[in-house]
């Protein structure tokens, strides 16, 4: 009965910032992390970022340390990812997952259920 929806990408210049959000229905995301991975054209899923299913540790892909940031709100029942700085490579359909655990890892495998993705394009 969990869903997951993704929205927020966009097309954008490199340099400029988008905010992607994960909305997960009728449950509260305190109780599982969330993880969002991105897909290149012909290429499998990336990590990019998690977080965990309580307050804790957040997890970032060494490309996208310190430009991305992950959050989340409670009462929206919604994580999201604040991407700053964007790259050409970091092109890619954005994918939010459920995780469970108080620690996370952008490890796809940990992840059971998907949304359908929100496609992101940087290009000049």
């Amino acid at each position: 009965q969990i869903q997951l929806l993704e929205s927020g990408g966009g097309s954008v210049q490199p340099g400029e910032s988008l905010r992607l959000s994960c909305e997960v229905s009728r449950t509260s995301l305190q109780t599982f992390g969330i993880g969002w991975f991105r897909q290149a054209p012909g290429k499998g899923r990336e990590g990019v970022s998690c977080i965990p299913e309580t307050d804790g540790n957040v997890v970032y892909a060494d490309s996208v340390k310190g430009r991305f940031t992950i959050s989340r709100d409670y009462a929206k029942r919604t994580v999201y990812l604040q991407m700053n700085d964007l790259k050409p490579e970091d092109t890619g359909v954005y994918f939010c997952g459920i995780g469970g655990g108080i620690v996370c890892y952008l490890t796809e495998r940990l992840y059971d259920l998907w949304g359908r993705g929100t496609q992101v394009t940087v290009s000049s």
